[in-house]
């Protein structure tokens, strides 16, 4: 998983409650586990019904176009669950959104990805979303999680506040398997202190042989 450390980048405003993730990608859209679904973010918004792209979207428009940032209202995420919503944003290049709130399980996910959401009062919400829009795609917002501030492109800095181990997941870019590791000393410390009071469990595998032999310790 990629690193995540800070964001120079454009924001693009979205300013509305509510974008579930049927919004962000159409079940249509989910058909398999891989591939790239950056081009089926907000399918149904980007593209029209007949085909090619509706102009009136803000990221089809020319200044939001490689926006790294979205900026959302309340409840960003709500709705099914579904890791596509996540991949179809990162995808895309968006590597942070900002909202008053977010759906519970999309948050979660979103960690888990890579991608870094930060929930905000409404009022900071709503003065970000502003600035973004009064910039038009002419100044940056900064996103920067190794301080955990927040540059607004009129200059505004705003603090957040990610738990410590997600921020560690985000900083580091540990996958499952990377946060398992991160624990190593302490199951090497169990199983030191297993193997002595059952030793039985460290005597044959299943095929014969030892565990360790068979790779089960």
């Amino acid at each position: 998983m990629e690193k995540f450390r800070t964001i120079d980048g454009l924001a693009a405003p979205m300013l509305r409650d509510n974008i579930d993730t049927d919004a962000i990608i159409p079940v249509s859209h989910m058909k398999v586990l891989a591939g790239d679904f950056g081009k089926s973010l907000f399918a149904n918004m980007r593209f029209l019904p007949e085909g090619g792209e509706n102009p009136d979207f803000v990221l089809n428009q020319p200044q939001y176009r490689k926006a790294e940032v979205l900026v959302g209202a309340r409840n960003f995420g709500c709705g099914s669950s579904r890791e596509h919503a996540v991949w179809a944003l990162l995808g895309y290049g968006i590597r942070a959104v900002i909202a008053e709130s977010f759906g519970d399980i999309f948050y979660n996910n979103s960690f888990r990805q890579g991608l870094l959401p930060i929930p905000l009062p409404a009022d900071d919400v709503a003065a970000i979303g502003r600035a973004v829009t009064e910039a038009n795609g002419a100044r940056n917002i900064i996103v920067d999680l190794v301080a955990q501030k927040l540059t607004s492109p009129d200059g505004t800095v705003y603090d957040f506040t990610v738990e410590p181990m997600r921020r560690r997941i985000l900083l580091d870019g540990l996958d499952g398997v990377g946060v398992t590791l991160l624990r190593a000393d302490d199951i090497a410390a169990f199983q030191a202190r297993d193997r002595l009071a059952r030793p039985w469990i460290y005597e044959a595998g299943p095929t014969g042989g030892t565990a360790e032999s068979n790779h089960i310790v």
